[in-house]
């Protein structure tokens, strides 16, 4: 599903390493602020086997913080929904657009809104 304003980037299949994690989120970013059309990564990072989220997802939300001044929202999965102010604000701003993580409280993804 990369139609409209989103891009979508799978990082937890296959499992792969820290470092190429982090490469395939850099180059998604790029490709959202240099694009025309998209204006949100979502990232697909799995919730983990463990049952408190996996190694992954904290790759990501570490690399998030790092990318702080870049993006302008980061709405982690269960809070995606059309009851949050930030998801709110998002849509509006952004357009409403099909997505079948809306309101579903998926741990395994989180919404990027990219300046």
């Amino acid at each position: 599903m990369n139609s409209g304003p989103v891009l979508v980037i799978d990082v937890a299949h296959p499992p792969r390493p820290p470092s190429t994690v982090e490469q395939d989120l850099d180059d998604a970013l790029a490709a959202v602020r240099h694009s025309g059309s998209h204006r949100i990564l979502k990232i697909v990072h799995g919730y983990g086997s463990s049952g408190v989220g996996g190694s992954t997802r904290t790759v990501v939300l570490n690399w998030l913080y790092r990318q702080r001044t870049r993006v302008k929202a980061v709405i982690e999965g269960p809070a995606y929904g059309v009851l949050d102010p930030e998801t709110a604000e998002l849509r509006r701003a952004v357009g409403q657009f099909p997505d079948p993580d809306l309101d579903r409280v998926n741990p395994g993804v989180t919404i990027v809104w990219v300046k």
